[in-house]
């Protein structure tokens, strides 16, 4: 059985915690849903690829929250968070997600 890929969760809940806190006007929950992510998602990292990836991928995962508020301003919000969101889902996936092809002898999953 192949393992839930961590991309989807980092870029969706970053995604999801925007969502909620437009939607419906309480930016705590947003921010619940965000640490939430971040937690299963630093959890997991932390478990399959050690903790200095993890503290990185978090980091990662923070700065780009922090940078959507001023881009927001640029380009607007929603566009600023799917960019962000985007962003993050791609570092993740290169550095834990992604399956070298065979033979390369590189593979940033966890051999199981």
């Amino acid at each position: 059985m192949q393992r839930l890929p961590s991309w989807p969760i980092a870029a969706g809940s970053l995604l999801l915690g925007f969502a909620v806190a437009d939607v419906t006007g309480v930016r705590p929950l947003g921010g619940i849903v965000l640490f939430l992510g971040a937690l299963w998602c630093g959890l997991r990292w932390r478990r399959e690829q050690g903790l200095a990836v993890a503290v990185a991928l978090v980091a990662a995962f923070l700065a780009a929250f922090v940078l959507s508020h001023p881009l927001g301003k640029a380009i607007g919000s929603w566009p600023a968070v799917l960019v962000v969101s985007a962003f993050v889902g791609t570092i993740v996936w290169a550095r834990v997600d992604r399956v070298a092809p065979p033979g390369t002898g590189v593979s940033a999953a966890p051999s199981r």
